[in-house]
């Protein structure tokens, strides 16, 4: 099971240094825009805020079947029987028959495109025994992920009433979100349909900005009295994916509004900078008691930041690597931190990784620099 922690340490909001777009005035009383491929946060308000997260808790539940289905210890083609708690499941539905056979395919689209509960909670005991220990492996797959403040309660975010032990936060979600896509694009895939019909029933997508922007390709929506109206969009326009999220506005209309006028904005204020090709050494780092006494570090894919638009040139980095870095070292470990700056201003700093693997030398080779190591 892969699981994306974000390692990146977040400086000043990078809408600070956007001087001439403001950003826009949300409704929403927490909301967030990150860019995919770096995490950074390009804007917030009250990201750490714990919130009811209502229906956006799908895309957890989503991350685990997707596992699931990697992992082929659940398949597509596969009857589920649909408990009479789940057919019972209140809210949302996708009006699956209790105590028959329902093929994973069509529940998981049912929970995917129209947000369906009595889906949620089938594929839920279908894949933990019961929806309480499913809960249980929400929790620890968000720990996993460096999800600080999030909890879990259920599969669907349905309540009859208040829960305000099943939380998370803007931040965190947009962090769940990004994890998803880039885990399991086939399964982000599905929110971009507009419509499922099952059993004669035919039910829209509810992110009514599948409609407003073609460039928009999901993501989901959420909503009950405590929680208001949710989103969490996402668009990506050339080489670049921004991800926003919005949290307790007043009205379908609102939740759209809002999230369009974020994504917009991101993309206007904001350009994509290349920086480094998938693979390129940024610098040779040395290496202790190695079988070679360098490495090459870089990025595992195409690092690309997004910088206030006009800025490009104003962009300089720093590579400040871990010392001493000592082997075995295995490809794709963390061996160094890019520091940007732009505009002489600090932007983030970024993990820089191992491109290939160095394993340990032989003896002498470690007893020499044992005593290297001692004299430094």
């Amino acid at each position: 099971m892969r699981f994306l922690v974000f390692l990146f340490a977040l400086l000043p909001l990078a809408a600070s240094h956007a001087q001439t777009l403001p950003v826009p005035t949300l409704s929403a009383r927490a909301w967030l825009l990150m860019d995919y491929a770096t995490g950074q946060v390009l804007a917030a308000q009250e990201p750490d805020l714990k919130l009811e997260p209502a229906s956006l808790t799908k895309v957890m539940t989503t991350y685990l079947v997707a596992d699931a289905l990697a992992q082929k210890t659940l398949s597509l083609q596969q009857p589920v029987t649909v408990s009479e708690r789940a057919w019972r499941t209140q809210g949302s539905r996708s009006f699956v028959p209790v105590n028959k056979g329902v093929l994973v395919d069509e529940l998981f689209k049912g929970m995917v495109i129209q947000s369906g509960n009595d889906a949620s909670v089938a594929l839920a005991e279908a894949i933990g025994g019961s929806e309480d220990a499913f809960a249980a492996m929400m929790n620890r797959t968000a720990q996993r992920m460096g999800l600080k403040d999030t909890n879990f309660l259920n599969a669907s975010g349905y309540f009859e009433g208040p829960a305000p032990t099943h939380y998370s936060t803007a931040r965190d979600l947009a962090r769940l979100a990004a994890a998803l896509i880039r885990d399991h694009p086939e399964t982000h895939a599905l929110h971009a349909m507009k419509e499922y019909t099952y059993n004669g029933i035919r039910q829209h997508n509810r992110n009514r900005l599948l409609w407003a922007d073609p460039t928009v390709d999901g993501l989901k929506t959420g909503h009950s009295n405590a929680a208001g109206y949710c989103l969490i969009a996402t668009a990506k326009r050339g080489p670049r994916r921004l991800i926003s999220v919005v949290l307790g506005t007043g009205s379908e209309e609102a939740r759209a509004r809002d999230s369009l006028n974020l994504l917009n904005w991101g993309y206007t204020a904001f350009e994509a900078v290349k920086l480094y090709d998938k693979g390129q050494a940024i610098s040779q780092i040395k290496v202790f008691k190695g079988a070679q006494n360098l490495v090459a570090a870089g990025f595992a894919e195409d690092f690309v930041v997004s910088v206030p638009r006009g800025m490009a040139d104003k962009v300089t980095a720093q590579l400040v690597s871990q010392q001493p870095l000592v082997a075995p070292i295995a490809a794709g470990s963390a061996v160094g931190t890019l520091k940007l700056a732009v505009g002489g201003q600090p932007w983030g700093e970024y993990p820089v990784v191992a491109q290939s693997a160095v394993p340990m030398a032989g003896f002498l080779g470690r007893l020499w620099d044992d005593i290297r190591l001692y004299f430094q």
